[in-house]
This record gives C-alpha cells, sequence and structure tokens, in this order.
C-alpha cells in the first residue's frame, strides 16, 4: 500500500518517494519490519497461548529424551511467522503483481491448513487433521498455482538465448517478446533451458497444451512433497526455521537475478518479469524467521506446529516454480528430501519386518534427524537396525546447528550450478 502511496506523491514532487522504486531499498524495510514484528507480536503470542492452554501435549520419551522438557510449550508458533510475512508485504509489496498476490494467497491457505490440524491436535485428537485432508489442501494450492501461472497473462518470462559471434564469442540476449513458457532450468548443462513440451512432443498440434498440463502436475507434485519435506523437518527447537531461512536466502538471490535482465543474460537464464516482488516477500520471510528464531532457538519458547511448516515448505515450492527453478529444489531442499524418503523406508522396511514377525528398522528413528537423539539401550533389545548410526546419543542444539551448515553448503552449491555447466 506504501508503494502506491509514494508512488502517487512522487507526481507531486514530495521528496524521497522515488526511493520506493528501487527494489533494493524496499526489501530492506520488508526485512527489518518483519524481524521486528517477529520479535514484538512473538512474545505476545506465547504470553496469550499460555494463558489459554495452547499448548503442546508431553511427548513420548521413547522418541524424544528432552520431551519432558518441553511440556507445557506453547504451540501454533506459525502465525507468528504468517504475521510478520503478510504485514510487511501489504506495506511494502506491489498487491497488483500476479506473483506477490500468489505467495500471499500461499502463505494464508497453507497456514489455515496447518491452523486446522494443530488445532485438532491440542483440542481433540492427537493425530490431528487426517493426512488425506492435509493432503488435499496442499493439491488445491498446487493446482490453483499451475493453472494461475498458465492462464494469467502477466505470468510470461523472456527466454535466453545464446548466440555465437565469429566462432569464438557466446553472448547471451533475451528474446524480445515475453511469453508463455513451460521452459524450466535444469542444473550442471551448458544450454540449461528444458521444456516440459519436449516430453509430450508427440501430442502434436495439442502438444502446447499437454505440455501446461503436465507443468500443472509437476507443480501440485513438488507443492505437496516440499510442504510435506518441511513438515518433517520441524522436529527440532529451531531445526526447520533456520534450514528454511537459509534456503528463503539463497531463493531471494535466485529470485534477483531471474528479475534483473543484465544479470540474467550474465548468467544465462531465462528473465521472469515481474520476479523482484519475489524478493520483497522472500525478505519478509526471511525476516519472519529469523525473528521466530529468537523464541524457537534451543530451549524452545514456542513451536511453528503444522501452522508453520506447511506453509513455510509451500512458500518455497511455490516460489522456486515461479521463477522456473523448480528442478534446483531437490540440491536446495535436500535437507528436507532426506527427511521424508527417511521416514518412507523406515515404514516400508518395519512392514516387510512384520510380516515376518520381526522388528526390522533402517535407521534408529524417523525422520533422520530423530536417530541423532536416541540414547544408547533407548530401543529394545529385539529391534535389528540396518543402519546403527550414530552410536552416541548428540545434543539437540549440535544436530539443529549441523543440519544448518549442511544446508548452507547446499544453498551455496544450488547459487553456483548457474555458472557450473
Amino acid at each position: 500500500m506504501l508503494y502506491y502511496l509514494f508512488r502517487y506523491l512522487e507526481e507531486f514532487g514530495v521528496p524521497g518517494s522515488g526511493m520506493w522504486q528501487y527494489i533494493s531499498f524496499r526489501s530492506l524495510l520488508t526485512l527489518i519490519l518483519s524481524l521486528l514484528i517477529s520479535m514484538w507480536f512473538g512474545e505476545r503470542f506465547i504470553q496469550w497461548m499460555k494463558a489459554h492452554g495452547g499448548n503442546e501435549t508431553q511427548r513420548d520419551a521413547s522418541i524424544d529424551p528432552y520431551g519432558v522438557e518441553k511440556k507445557g510449550v506453547p504451540t501454533m508458533g506459525g502465525i507468528i511467522i504468517i504475521v510478520a510475512i503478510v504485514i510487511p508485504c501489504l506495506l511494502f509489496g506491489r498487491l497488483r503483481n500476479v506473483y506477490m498476490i500468489l505467495m500471499i494467497g500461499t502463505t494464508l491457505w497453507l497456514g489455515l491448513l496447518g491452523l486446522l490440524d494443530d488445532y485438532i491436535k491440542m483440542k481433540h485428537s492427537k493425530d490431528g487433521l487426517r493426512p488425506i485432508w492435509k493432503l488435499a489442501g496442499q493439491a488445491l494450492l498446487g493446482l490453483v498455482v499451475g493453472l494461475t501461472l498458465w492462464l494469467s497473462p502477466d505470468a510470461v518470462i523472456r527466454e535466453n538465448v545464446t548466440m555465437q559471434r565469429r566462432g569464438e564469442t557466446e553472448v547471451v540476449v533475451h528474446k524480445s517478446e515475453p511469453v508463455k513458457s513451460t521452459i524450466t532450468t535444469i542444473p550442471f548443462v551448458k544450454n540449461n533451458n528444458f521444456n516440459y513440451s519436449s516430453l509430450v512432443s508427440f501430442m502434436g498440434r495439442y502438444k502446447s497444451a499437454a505440455g501446461w498440463i503436465l507443468f500443472v502436475i509437476i507443480t501440485t507434485f513438488v507443492v505437496m512433497a516440499v510442504s510435506n519435506g518441511s513438515n518433517m523437518n520441524d522436529g527440532m527447537d529451531g531445526m526447520c526455521a533456520g534450514n528454511s531461512a537459509i534456503i528463503g536466502l539463497a531463493l531471494g538471490i535466485l529470485a534477483y537475478v531471474s528479475s534483473h535482465i543484465q544479470m540474467a543474460s550474465y548468467l544465462n537464464i531465462m528473465y521472469v518479469s515481474g520476479s523482484e516482488e519475489l524478493v520483497i516477500f522472500l525478505c519478509a520471510f526471511v525476516g519472519a524467521l529469523v525473528g521466530f528464531l529468537w523464541y524457537n532457538a534451543y530451549p524452545a519458547q514456542v513451536f511453528m506446529g503444522d501452522t508453520g511448516s506447511l506453509t513455510i515448505g509451500g512458500i518455497i515450492a511455490v516460489t522456486a516454480i515461479i521463477i522456473h527453478k523448480e528442478l534446483l529444489l531437490p540440491i536446495l531442499c535436500f535437507i528436507f528430501f532426506v527427511e521424508s524418503v527417511s521416514v518412507i523406508l523406515q515404514t516400508q522396511y518395519a512392514k516387510m519386518g512384520n510380516k515376518r514377525g520381526q522388528k526390522w528398522r533402517v535407521f534408529k528413528r524417523a525422520p533422520i534427524h530423530d536417530a541423532f537423539r536416541i540414547k544408547p539401550g533407548q530401543l529394545p533389545a529385539d529391534f535389528k537396525i540396518l543402519i546403527n548410526w550414530p552410536k552416541g546419543c548428540w545434543l539437540e542444539s549440535k544436530i539443529t546447528t549441523r543440519f544448518w551448515i549442511v544446508t548452507i553448503i547446499l544453498a551455496a552449491l544450488t547459487i553456483v550450478t548457474l555458472k557450473i555447466r
């Protein structure tokens, strides 16, 4: 809203009004405000939740050896993150931008879905919302995002083309006309554009429509996968918030270079007009998460719950899809991927053992971060563990910090893939 106000004031020559045109200025203001809101509102939210009995139920000591210490800690802290994201974006963002609308819609929708799940866990059943309903909500979001990017006239790109001059110098230019496209970026190859329509070239004259349908399907899958991966990663104080802040920073860099035509040419990536507003949103995202860590770092004073973890994953997924970098997510969100795969492997391997009357496990616990905090002798003696590592029990703060370090390395590698081909 302030963007439009100062743009109007600029017509009357009000000093300083022109600064609101600059992404760097609005981004820094957004980052600072989201951080302050998260810290200020967080304290009041925690007090309110404690006064109204909105606390975490006691955890299973066989899974979390420090669960007793966390009894009575307020949950639904994702509300803090959502408020700290939405308010700065409403103030400093261009609200007519289709990408900003999609991001705010993603935040509110998944926040509502997670809030419902947390409320059911707190008041009715510890199992929360049935998984099928959570998956349906995520799938609906993916469908809406995919169809919006397909049908909206504002969701366009300018494709990068490599030209050769005198057979020696390669020059990257962008096509003059913006187009709707199912092209995405693939890492580690020289011509790093991949068109989903090429997978359905056998459809003939329906190739373009079939490519967009495939794009919508992939969008839906990515939203569900990353959102659930983030949800799995939320199991230790500061774990998900810290990892996601690092991922958000990397996505902010990718969004910025994708929205800057000179940088996009230098890096030989497509130019996504209008995606500079994602930088505003991601600054709010990172600021909200860092502010949330003020209360969520070990020992946590509040948990984000599914209200936060589902929302965080959805934001990451939709951002990557908008800037056509979703195929970089297996690198950038490798921690989320490993968490999800560990649960799948653990479940399927346990089922195989049950059929033979034995207790088989791939890891000591799943998701994988739980395997690092199991104390010696805590597991039943008849458990047969395929990967019995580590042997001891790590402190929760050390596990979290080491996961952050891995995510920093992966974030750097993701950015470097733009030049390693």
